[in-house]
């Protein structure tokens, strides 16, 4: 069926990548979730649940290649990593949220989970929408709620970005949402990208600060940029003025991750040994009284060669419409 060919297209990495603005971007049900395919080739698919979430995988950049590592979310590439089998391509968790682990999923420990609940719509044309609604699960009973809102276009160039968009309700009580490293918006980049790999993988973001200088820092975006399969190329995660603490402190870690934390706070400066910078805005836990909701606003932009031939700074500009996020 589809689903094969789909992913025999990913791993064998023979998707044809176009050079001009895309018109059609579609969103198909699917078995696993919603297959999202630009000029009827793969883009990516949301998975309903992959391990103990939703996931986005794989993720096609704008030469055709993967930009995500497969494990777990999907069947192991000869060759590739396997720590950390709770990096799900592209996914929204939180370690710490009325003291349950919905990040790493630890054997062990209280079982905690995102689960699926239905899907509010689904929607084709110049750009793709898929809005979700999720329940967050731990120990067999309901804490809180989410709905997302993931909508996927290209840039005229042919660089590919994904908006995710999360509203996170404390529908059941009162919800903690605790002061972790552990979180929150994540994306696993594909091997070859990793700076560790040492095939010209670097991470820089919007402080300019640079592969293991940018851990633990608050900044507007992150770009890890690199090879794959030959061609220079790069992930950029930005937060939105508009989203909860909108200079999130970056778990970004030169072993692959990128992740987007505006709860995390103590261990950043611990495990750095260092104290917070007066540019830097105070983050940490964050109660939620029943009925309460934060917004999430994100960008993953897959651009082709690095961060500065990308103008990443510009595309940010665009996406957050000149305005600079508040301290």
């Amino acid at each position: 069926m589809f689903r094969a060919a789909f992913c025999g297209l990913v791993i064998l990495g023979c998707v044809t990548a176009a050079t001009r603005s895309f018109a059609d971007i579609t969103a198909e049900p699917s078995e696993r979730g919603v297959l999202v395919k630009i000029d009827d080739q793969p883009f990516t698919e949301y998975l309903k649940l992959s391990g103990h979430m939703p996931a986005l995988w794989p993720v096609i950049g704008p030469t055709g290649k993967p930009m995500t590592r497969s494990f777990p979310a999907g069947p192991r590439v000869p060759g590739e990593t396997t720590d950390h089998p709770h990096h799900h391509s592209i996914w929204f968790t939180h370690g710490a949220v009325n003291g349950f682990d919905f990040w790493t999923h630890d054997r062990g420990k209280p079982d905690a989970r995102i689960v699926h609940r239905d899907f509010v719509s689904i929607a084709s044309g110049k750009e793709a929408k898929i809005v979700s609604r999720n329940d967050w699960v731990a120990d067999g009973k309901k804490i809180c709620e989410d709905e997302r809102t993931i909508r996927f276009g290209a840039l005229e160039n042919g660089d590919r970005w994904i908006n995710y968009e999360v509203k996170l309700t404390a529908s059941e009580g009162e919800v903690v949402l605790g002061d972790t490293k552990e979180g929150t918006f994540g994306v696993r980049v594909a091997d070859s990208l990793r700076v560790d790999a040492k095939l010209g993988g670097k991470l820089l973001n919007s402080r300019g600060q640079v592969d293991a200088a940018a851990w633990g820092y608050a900044a507007e975006w992150l770009d890890n940029s690199g090879p794959v399969e030959g061609e220079t190329v790069g992930i950029t995660m930005m937060s939105h003025p508009t989203s909860f603490r909108p200079t999130p402190r970056w778990h970004a870690r030169t072993y692959g991750m990128l992740t987007a934390n505006p709860f995390g706070e103590r261990e950043f400066l611990s495990e750095a040994r260092r104290e917070r910078g007066p540019d830097e805005p105070q983050q940490g836990a964050h109660t939620l009284a029943k009925g309460e909701s934060l917004m999430f606003h994100y960008r993953v932009l897959l651009h082709r060669g690095d961060a500065e031939k990308a103008k990443v700074a510009e595309v940010f500009k665009a996406f957050t419409g000149g305005v600079s996020a508040a301290k």
